[in-house]
């Protein structure tokens, strides 16, 4: 198992990005870059459930750890991700320290939670890691609790606090549509909101994460103490490539008199 949340717990600024499209190709292609981690998005990306074995399987030998982010907190959505072998589990739109215990749970199997129990996984070996993985999924699995809505920001100490809530994670985008300041991440309300959310975790002992749009300021955000920085997408690799590439050849097109 990849040791994303020992490189955390160690101080470890880890880079990452998200995979949107589905694709196992790109998935390799993406963790062979020399990206720490990815995430892999069933809820907004165009990979589906039955994708996301593969996807799994294309990442297992390269080195950026896998993570995934569910639609909901859910237990069954978080039991089924992680059966298949995720490192981790990011969960979206939480509004209350009840939802991200709720979360939390669904990763860890009774007594820390409510996860059940299936020995004949990927995540296990197919039952012949099961006790080992039992036992370990407090130090090795990742739970990642986006804080993006106002009601998060008013419980974020009790957030921070609960065992097994490794991460919060800033989203920039429905966070700042949240706060009526869509967008503006240079708004006073937002940088405040950053503020809180580092001095809660910090204080809790956990560490931060953002999704970041100018890979400018992935510095401002590492000095400011988060730790798990993603920027890019697989999405916007092929986009941003293909377009790049046509507009120079059609640039260079002989143009006839």
């Amino acid at each position: 198992m990849k040791k994303i949340k020992k490189r955390i717990m160690a101080g470890e600024t880890l880079a990452g990005c998200w995979l949107n499209l589905g694709s196992s190709v790109t998935a390799e292609i993406v963790g062979l870059s020399g990206y720490d981690w990815v995430l892999i998005d069933l809820e907004h990306g165009a990979g589906e459930q039955t994708d996301l074995l593969h996807q799994l399987q294309a990442l297992e030998h390269t080195p950026a750890a896998s993570l995934v982010r569910v639609e909901s907190y859910q237990k069954e959505r978080i039991h089924r991700v992680l059966d298949l072998g995720a490192n981790g589990v990011m969960v979206p739109r939480i509004k209350s320290a009840t939802e991200a215990k709720s979360a939390i749970a669904g990763i860890h199997y009774p007594p820390l939670g409510v996860r059940g129990v299936a020995k004949m996984v990927r995540a296990t070996g197919f039952g012949k890691n099961f006790d080992a993985y039992k036992e370990g999924t407090l130090d090795n699995l990742l739970g990642v609790i986006q804080i993006e809505t106002v009601e998060a920001l008013d419980e974020l100490d009790e957030i921070a606090s609960l065992p097994g809530v490794d991460v919060l994670f800033i989203g920039p985008a429905d966070l700042t549509m949240a706060l009526g300041i869509d967008g503006d991440l240079s708004h006073p309300l937002f940088i405040d909101a950053v503020d809180k959310i580092i001095a809660a975790a910090k204080n809790a002992g956990k560490a931060v994460g953002i999704l970041i749009f100018d890979p400018n300021d992935f510095a401002k955000y590492n000095e400011m103490g988060i730790q798990l920085i993603a920027c890019g997408a697989d999405a916007t690799f092929v986009a941003n490539g293909a377009r790049a590439l046509a507009s120079q050849l059609n640039s260079a097109k002989i143009k006839k008199e």
